[in-house]
This record gives structure tokens, C-alpha cells and sequence, in this order.
């Protein structure tokens, strides 16, 4: 659980010489193991020893797990000179991750790391030169040049996706290239693992869910060392293993291995992926392992832990229990681990100065990667909407018929999307008649799942446009929101992007009370990542929508409810080569004596309290943004130095709402220009209540418009 910020120098984690670190062998036998299950599972097991490896490649494994543990000394050591900022051990895991990474093809399969996989990152190719590149955050660190923490990696070449700190995030995601593996029909596989802590997250059980009914082949690999930072898993999980959770899940094959043991976690591993690749669908697989260090390097985890219970630990170091092994295969002599180690320790300490050496980022980059930087060759509005008028509900569902049939990687999916229903309404309707259940299907009522698995189909090369049916339902979409589509290029450098579309309508005036009219802009508005687009006509939401399926970006797709079928928002329908640009906002009407900034519903209603006013003698010029994110601030700022006047309206709570930051704008740049305050109209800063006079009492309406512009006309 990488959380927070991190001591430069490691809190009761003294820097160990490598020897001490993972002790001497007992040469007469291999230590005790602590844990009570060796293997069992629902699926037999053949064991395997030494004699069923070539000496080549148990050496090699042998080695690797070397390469891991020194690597964990040496960047404590460099933490206590001031050298990196943050470090989280993979000591005690590396036996269960070498078994692992044997059966497995970089750049073949797919891998939903978490932060202690270190020796599968070995495994698949990664060096001791890129780990302290990462460590040390330097410019040329391919897993985040700099932008992640230590320890989370992310390759794409090696199929590795880029981790976030945040536990659990790992899961959905993984499921999502699941199942478009499943589509590709090969027999590649999804490695997701995580620490036991991580399965208290409701993320588990909905991806063991979606995985466990689709076969998706996903190993989920839950290497438990018995606590999540200091909670013991007797406090977190009941039955006291992922194991035991898992059993409920009907499709879904359950492994428990003893992890500190090699040549036992290759069997388990094996006959897992055997399984998984011949299409039988998800294995869960629990090794259970030992946390030789603290929980990371501000930890010390001898608040927590006994002196006993470490010691206990120690006793079955996975090295420790492969080296004995392997001098009992006559692999392994005293002449030969202390060449092997003296040359491992030579390799990681050169990585560690050569890294050292290497440039910092450059803080002029410190932004760069947050959105897609590239040519996305789109041509906009070629062709001017002059089709019939159509409401705007239908404009989206036939963008997303052109956008479908125009390239077939493009998915819907949500819940209720698919077949006779077409969504709550209507804008996927045909879409299944038309291209299948394979093209847009319903998915289980879990906002976390739908999004965390778009996430997985982005990063595989799909074009998924998810639906969540109400703004109000998007919360517990948050944390892959949040911590995997919005960052997900950032994090990697760029390496990796997440284009995906979330189409969520908004919005109040239908009585839909608390939990069916929420506007959630400006909770988005403020997340760096996210596209944002509130389409007020029909027109412009076909023309977005088609760029937003083009674009290379996740957008957060906006459609107010009230407009799906008002007689306001219908328009001439665009043809199939129409695209609008994001960030170019439209004059809805023109004007000379005040401006009104605002976007979706309330464009109308600006519109309404404009023709009030032109009775008046009063010319009001209204600029629909159409995209908060990225902001038309010059189209607005050219408005507003016109008219010398500026009112901002918008639906959602007036207090920390979109338009404040509208409001600070234009104040900040057109400050000499204006010939009176700026004023914002907006909704009460209250939950939408069901009874019209309630409603009516906390949403913007004409009337509120109309008193706000006379005032800042009369000013």
C-alpha cells in the first residue's frame, strides 16, 4: 500500500550486507517451512525437483533471485545516503515470482503488476540498470521517467502495465485484457497478483466475478505474507486467506501454495496456466510467502511484529530453501554461491553508480504526458449538419452506428446497453442487432468494473465506449477513474494510453430527485487527464462524440437528460464525416452588451433570458463552451472584451462549481475590460430534491438568469 509520502532515510530497516540478507544455507537440509499447506487447490498438481530443469536454468533462476535481493539491499543502502525517495521490498516473494516468470512470455502474455514484483519485472526482461533508473528517478527511467514511485513498473513492449500506488486498481484492468484475449482466440494469458491486504478491496470480488462468468484468462496471483502494512490478515480476511474467499466464485480454479518454495510454486504455476491457456478460464493461485522487510522504507515493523515471528520468517528466506535444494541436486557449492554473489553484488552496485551518474528529468517536462501529444489526423466539420432534424438522444445513437460500422474496434457496453432495451434511453439502440453481442454487450451493475475493464480493452488496443447510466451511479467508479484511465499515460511516460469514451448523462428538471440529477463537471473538470465534453444540441453531441471515439485520450462524455429529446437541442443532423473539435466553443448567439458563459442545459435558458432582454433593447451574446476540458479561454475572453460584461451560468452547485473557475478567469485576463463585477448563476448548494417545487426551488431557472443579467446590465 504505497500511499502517501515517503522518508528519504528507511525507518527500522537497517541496509544489510547481501550475506545477511539472505543468510547461509544449512547444508543439512531445507528449512522448515512455516506454513501448514505445501499445495492444494481444485486442480491436481504434478510436483516437480531439480531433476525436471536443465542446471542451466535453475542457475539462472537462482541468479535472479540474487539479482532481486541485492537489489533490495542496495536501495536501502542509497536511501540512507540520501539517494531516492522511496523503496518497497520484494525480500521473501522472489521464489513464488521466479516460478511464475519461468512459465511466462514477455511481450506474449500481459502482466497487472503491484509494487513488490520486483523478480517477475526481472523475470521478464527488466534490468538492474532500469530498477535504479526508477529508484533513483531519473530521466531515462523507462517505466515512468521519473513521474511514478519506486518499485511500480510499466514496459510496453514487455506487456506490462503501468502500476498505480493504489491497492486493488490492479484488478479490473487485468480482467479487461482478459477478455479481449479472448477475442484475439490465442493463448496468451493475464498475470494480475497482489498482496493479501489488497483482497479486502471490493475490486477483488468484482474482477474474480466478470473473470470467473466470462473465463477470462486471467492467474491471479496473491502472494500473501500475512499483512497488509501492520494489519495481520486475521483482521482483514475472513477464513484468513484469499483461498478460502475465493471458493464461492463458480468457474473460477483456486491454487494454495507454499511460496517460499520453488520447485512447489512452479507446480502450482504451471498447472494454473496450463489450465488458464487452454481456455478453461481464471485460476485464483495464493502462495504464501514471507515479508523479510518492513511493509516499504517508512515503515518498521518491529512496532508490530515480534522478534520471534521475524526470526520465524527468516528461517524459510526462499533463497535460503533454493540454495539448499540446489546443493543437494549438486548444483550449487560453497565456492559456487560466494562467486554467484560476489558477482551479483559487482552487477547491481555498477547499476547503481552508472544510474547515479544519469540526468535528472528536466522540470520543463514535468507536464507533458497528461494528454495525448501526438497529430491525431482528424479532419473537423468538413461538412456543415444540414441531414433532418433530429433530437439529440437519436444524434448520439447514430454517431455511435457510424463509429461502430467505421472502425471495429469500437465496443459499447454498460448495463442495460444491449439488445431490445438499448439503454435506459434508447441511445444504444440496434447497436446489438446490428454488430453482435460481441460489439455491445451488458455488463454486471458495477460502474468499478465496467470502467476498470474499459481500462484493460484501452490498453489492448479496443476502442471501448462505456456507458454509466446516471452521473449519480458514478462514484464507485472512482478509484479506476481516478487512479487508472486518468493517469494511466501520465504515469508511464507517455508509453501507454487509455482512449476510451464514458458516456454518462447528467443533469436535473426530470424530477429524478437525489440519485438521478447530479451534475459532476466540476469533480472531473479538476482531474488532470480526463477530456470533458456537455453537448447542448444534437449536432454538436453527434459531431464530439465521433472525435471523442477518434481521440486518443479517456473522455467523459456528458449528455443532460433534459435535452435527449427536447425540442430545444433537436437540430440539422450532421452527416458521417462531421466531426467537431474539443476546445472550440461556439457562438450561440452574437451580442454587444453582455456576455453569458455556460454549456449543456443551460445554454437554452441563457437563450430564453437573451430573447427577454432583446425586447428590452438589450444584445446578449452567449458562448456555449461545448468542452470544459480543454477550455475555449480565448473565444470567451474575445466575448467578454466586446461586451465589457460577463455573466457565468451553470447548473451544478454554485460553491466550488465549474463556473468559479470560469468566473476566475475571466476576471484574472480581462480585468481592464470590465465594466462591472463578474456574476455567476447556479444551483443551491443542496442534493436534487424529488417534488417539483423542491426542484424548482434549488436549479437555476429563467427568471434567476434573467435578475442576475440585469443586475450586472445595471452595474
Amino acid at each position: 500500500m504505497a500511499k502517501g509520502k515517503s522518508a528519504r532515510k528507511p525507518r527500522g530497516q537497517e541496509a544489510l550486507p547481501v550475506e545477511e540478507v539472505i543468510g547461509v544455507a544449512d547444508q543439512n537440509g531445507v528449512p522448515t517451512s512455516a506454513r501448514e499447506t505445501d499445495i492444494e487447490g481444485d486442480l491436481p498438481v504434478t510436483p516437480v525437483g531439480p531433476e525436471d530443469f536443465d542446471a542451466e536454468t535453475l542457475l539462472a533462476v537462482y541468479r535472479r533471485m540474487l539479482t532481486s535481493r541485492r537489489l533490495d539491499e542496495k536501495m536501502l543502502t542509497l536511501l540512507k545516503q540520501g539517494k531516492g525517495f522511496f523503496h518497497i521490498g520484494c525480500a521473501g516473494h522472489e521464489a513464488a515470482q521466479a516460478a511464475v516468470g519461468l512459465l511466462s512470455r514477455a511481450g506474449h502474455d500481459w502482466f497487472s503488476f503491484y509494487y513488490r514484483d520486483l523478480t517477475m519485472y526481472l523475470s521478464l526482461g527488466g534490468t538492474p540498470e532500469e530498477v535504479m533508473l526508477l529508484h533513483l528517478a531519473k530521466a531515462e527511467d523507462p517505466n515512468s521517467g521519473g513521474r511514478q514511485m519506486s518499485e511500480h513498473y510499466s514496459n510496453r513492449e514487455r506487456h506490462i502495465l503501468p502500476i498505480s500506488s493504489s491497492v486493488g486498481s490492479q484488478y479490473l484492468p487485468a480482467v479487461g485484457v482478459g477478455l479481449s484475449l479472448i477475442r484475439e482466440e490465442t493463448d496468451a494469458y493475464v498475470y494480475c497478483s497482489s498482496g493479501d491486504g489488497a483482497t479486502s478491496q471490493g475490486d477483488f470480488h468484482e474482477a474474480l466475478n466478470w473473470a470467473a462468468r466470462a473465463k477470462a484468462p486471467v492467474l491471479f496471483h496473491i502472494q500473501d505474507n500475512k499483512y497488509a502494512i501492520s494489519v495481520p490478515v486475521s483482521e482483514q480476511t475472513a477464513g484468513g486467506s484469499a483461498y478460502k474467499l475465493a471458493r464461492g466464485y463458480e468457474g473460477l480454479r483456486r491454487i494454495h501454495v507454499d511460496g517460499t518454495d520453488f520447485f512447489k510454486a512452479y507446480a502450482a504455476a504451471r498447472t494454473a496456466l496450463d489450465h488458464i491457456r487452454s481456455g478453461h478460464g481464471p485460476v485464483c493461485l495464493v502462495s504464501d510467502v514471507v515479508r523479510l522487510l518492513p511493509h516499504s522504507s517508512s515503515d518498521d515493523h518491529r512496532k508490530y511484529r515480534t522478534a520471534e515471528e521475524l526470526e520465524a520468517d527468516r528461517k524459510i528466506d526462499p533463497i535460503v530453501r533454493f540454495e539448499v535444494q540446489l546443493r543437494e541436486a549438486g548444483l550449487l557449492d560453497d565456492e559456487t554461491i560466494t562467486r554467484t554473489r560476489e558477482a551479483v553484488g559487482a552487477e547491481v552496485d555498477a547499476a547503481a553508480v552508472w544510474a547515479d551518474a544519469r540526468p535528472d528529468p528536466d522540470p520543463a517536462t514535468a507536464t507533458k504526458h497528461v494528454f495525448y501529444e501526438g497529430d491525431l489526423d482528424l479532419t473537423y466539420e468538413a461538412t456543415q449538419p444540414s441531414g433532418d432534424p433530429a433530437v439529440m438522444v437519436d444524434a448520439i445513437n447514430h454517431a455511435l452506428h457510424e463509429e461502430m460500422a467505421r472502425n471495429e474496434r469500437v465496443i459499447v457496453y454498460g448495463e442495460d446497453v444491449a439488445g431490445g432495451k438499448g439503454g435506459v434511453f434508447t441511445a444504444t439502440k440496434g447497436l446489438t442487432d446490428r454488430f453482435g453481442k460481441d460489439r455491445c454487450f451488458n455488463a454486471p451493475l458495477a460502474e468499478a468494473s465496467i470502467v476498470g475493464t474499459a481500462v484493460g480493452f484501452s490498453a489492448y488496443g479496443y476502442k471501448p465506449v462505456v456507458e454509466i447510466q446516471f452521473g449519480d451511479y458514478i462514484w464507485p467508479a472512482m478509484q479506476m477513474l481516478r487512479n487508472q484511465a486518468a493517469s494511466f499515460r501520465y504515469r508511464s511516460n507517455g508509453a501507454w494510453g487509455c482512449p476510451m469514451v464514458i458516456r454518462v448523462p447528467v443533469g436535473g428538471y426530470i424530477h429524478g430527485g437525489l440519485c438521478h440529477s447530479q451534475n459532476i463537471e466540476a469533480c472531473f473538470g479538476h482531474m488532470p487527464g480526463f477530456k470533458i465534453a456537455l453537448p447542448s444540441t444534437a449536432a454538436d453531441a453527434k459531431g464530439l462524440l465521433k472525435s471523442a471515439i477518434r481521440m486518443e485520450d479517456p473522455v467523459l462524455f456528458l449528455e443532460h437528460k433534459a435535452l435527449y429529446r427536447s425540442a430545444a437541442a433537436r437540430s440539422p443532423e450532421p452527416d458521417a464525416d462531421y466531426l467537431l473539435p474539443f476546445g472550440k466553443a461556439r457562438l450561440a448567439r452574437e451580442g454587444t452588451d453582455l456576455t453569458i458563459v455556460t454549456y449543456g442545459m443551460m445554454v437554452h435558458k441563457s437563450m430564453n433570458v437573451a430573447r427577454m432582454l432583446e425586447k428590452e433593447g438589450v444584445s446578449v451574446e452567449i458562448v456555449d463552451l461545448r468542452t470544459i476540458v480543454p477550455l475555449d479561454t480565448e473565444t470567451v475572453l474575445a466575448s467578454v472584451r466586446k461586451t465589457n460584461r460577463a455573466l457565468v451560468v451553470y447548473e451544478d452547485h454554485e460553491f466550488a462549481g465549474f463556473g468559479a473557475e470560469l468566473c476566475a478567469r475571466i476576471g484574472d485576463l480581462t480585468f481592464t475590460h470590465l465594466d462591472a463585477p463578474v456574476r455567476r448563476v447556479a444551483g443551491a448548494f443542496s442534493p436534487i430534491p424529488f417534488a417539483d417545487p423542491l426542484e424548482k426551488a434549488v436549479l437555476p431557472s429563467d427568471d434567476d438568469i434573467l435578475t442576475a443579467a440585469r443586475e450586472v446590465l445595471a452595474f
